[in-house]
């Protein structure tokens, strides 16, 4: 998908940098990019499970600190 962006008869190239970046941010076109880019991948069932155990192991160790009044709420 091409979008192209012709500079008008006595426009200043400020004003039409403007115009360009407002139809890209309209196209949609870098909101594509961006979540190309920054794309997440999906997390395996092994880093799944390992993530959730070590979650309840740091859930258990805070709830011991806070029996033995370490922590306060």
């Amino acid at each position: 998908m091409a979008l192209e962006t012709r500079k008008k008869e006595r426009e200043t190239s400020q004003s039409l940098i403007r115009r360009f970046s407002k139809s890209i941010r309209g196209s949609g076109i870098l909101l594509r990019a961006r979540k190309v880019r920054f794309r997440e991948r999906p997390k395996s069932r092994l880093k799944k499970k390992e993530a959730a155990l070590r979650r309840e192991e740091l859930r258990k160790q805070y709830e011991k600190l806070k029996k033995l009044g370490k922590i306060e709420e």
